[in-house]
């Protein structure tokens, strides 16, 4: 019998980019026997119209949650904002940014966003994203759980980190400041019914600041790094190894706060692509309050298309990520190929992968960044978010192209992001979320035929996620 391989962090990651959503409409035959929702079956269909639906119909009660719900920030700007000489360009003194001042560039930013963030940790139940400055991406309602408004994102599968023995799911929620939030109106306009992407209109203004959030639902004392984390109230159907799979239903569960990216549009800084990604990760052994114990994991401005890494360590120094040396153990170990910046919700390494060339197989192979996984960020979805060929819907194993070969570098260029992956598509300037997500999402939503190689590539990854994936949450 042929084997069949555990797909890990890498088909986890998967949820990035299938428009998969809970289709929770009830009819009164979907409660389990405790008179909690159970989840509905996973379905491709977004709602018709729905560009700017809050969260999925599956909301709690007054008794299980007495908090206001999400609302969708979407009255984008309709002029852009001119950002000069900000102050993360300041923090660099003039020189280049390296390992000497990467890390006063990724203070300034932090300090930048501070004013706009901080009441949502200090605040929440009276921070809204329309209050404080902050929009959101549209056609995502069918996905978003009803109080903070995430979406289920990346996990990690048992021992991915030598503190967690369990299986673990992540939650995004994506925030684009006013300048960012521009282009966004210029997709998607006033209805989001009709996506714009002609005169660049998919490309960012200088100084844009997108803001993601990463929760955990795995809190303390289960997984130790989360002692004393900020944790919060969602409503999904996500629980723990203790008690899957009998509670798959809705309820209100507890996530832990563990990982902020601030992502700038700065090409001075970064010439070559036109960003600088941050990563800030959670870190119990710093004094001081959350967000003094939410300190850099390391930054990146460029994919290194000049270093070709191994796959194991020692790697040889980059020239354009730098790890903070003194971040916490558990976050360098989901760091990308050849140590580029990935943190620990990005889903950068497999747990199990085979060569589709040679046969070879590899065991926690690193093999994306932060960059890497968004360099495909085109209209439509025609190359994979990883080094890997699309999975069919026959595969046993997660396929990868050959590590180092003139096909995988093909995701480790520095395009600037006019430039698309693949001849002949869009670029969306880096922007995974509204490439893969949001337009697919909209996409979706059209007439069936309107893009078969779109409805081919997400209907393979649908089933092969759904019947292949051997972790606990895909159910």
């Amino acid at each position: 019998m042929k084997k069949i391989f555990l797909l890990s962090t890498v088909i986890v990651m998967l949820v990035v980019i299938v428009v998969v959503t809970y289709s929770c409409n009830n009819n009164g035959n979907d409660k389990s026997a405790d008179g909690e929702k159970k989840p509905a079956p996973l379905a491709m269909a977004a709602i018709p119209n729905g560009a700017f639906q809050n969260y999925r119909d599956s909301a709690p009660t007054q008794q299980q949650y007495s908090g206001p719900l999400f609302v969708l920030s979407h009255n984008y700007p309709t002029t852009p904002k001119t950002v000069v000489n900000p102050s993360w360009q300041q923090a660099l003194k003039g020189q280049p940014i390296s390992e000497a001042n990467v890390f006063a560039y990724m203070d300034a930013l932090k300090m930048y966003v501070a004013p706009n963030v901080l009441p949502f940790f200090n605040d929440n139940k009276n921070w809204t994203a329309a209050k404080y400055g902050w929009f959101q991406e549209p056609w995502m309602g069918s996905q978003r759980e009803a109080i903070l408004g995430t979406y289920l994102g990346n996990g990690n599968p048992a021992n991915s980190f030598k503190t967690l023995k369990q299986d673990e799911a992540g939650y995004a929620l994506v925030l684009y400041d006013s300048t960012a939030a521009y282009t966004v109106g210029q997709i998607w306009g006033t209805t989001g019914q009709k996506i714009n992407l002609v005169n660049d209109a998919a490309q960012f203004k200088e100084g844009s600041v997108i803001v993601k959030f990463a929760f955990s639902n795995i809190n303390y004392p289960d997984w130790p790094v989360m002692k004393d984390a900020a944790t919060f109230s969602i409503y999904d159907t996500i629980g723990t190894i203790r008690n899957f799979p009998s509670d798959t239903v809705y309820k209100v569960r507890t996530v832990s706060f563990f990982q902020m990216d601030v992502i700038v549009k700065d090409s001075k800084t970064a010439p070559k692509t036109g960003w600088v990604y941050s990563t800030f990760v959670y870190d119990m052994n710093v004094n001081g309050s959350l967000w003094d114990k939410m300190v850099p994991l390391g930054a990146i401005w460029g994919n290194d298309p000049d270093v070709i890494s191994p796959v194991a360590p020692p790697y040889p120094k980059l020239k354009e990520t730098v790890i903070n040396p003194k971040a916490p153990a558990y976050s360098t170990e989901t760091l990308g190929w050849g140590g580029r910046l990935s943190g620990p919700n990005d889903g950068a390494v497999a747990q199990q992968a085979v060569d589709v060339s040679t046969g070879k197989k590899y065991n926690k192979l690193a093999l994306s960044s932060c960059m890497s996984c968004h360099l495909p960020s085109q209209y439509t979805f025609n190359s994979f978010l990883l080094p890997a060929p699309f999975p069919k819907q026959t595969d046993t194993a997660f396929f990868v192209y050959t590590p180092g070969s003139a096909t995988w570098n093909l995701w480790f260029r520095d395009n600037y992001g006019t430039v698309p992956f693949d001849s002949g598509q869009v670029a969306m300037d880096y922007d995974m979320v509204m490439a893969f997500k949001s337009a697919s999402a909209w996409q979706q939503a059209q007439p069936q035929g309107s893009n078969k190689l779109l409805q081919t590539n997400f209907d393979a990854v649908q089933k092969f996620r759904r019947h292949n994936t051997k972790s606990q949450f895909w159910h």
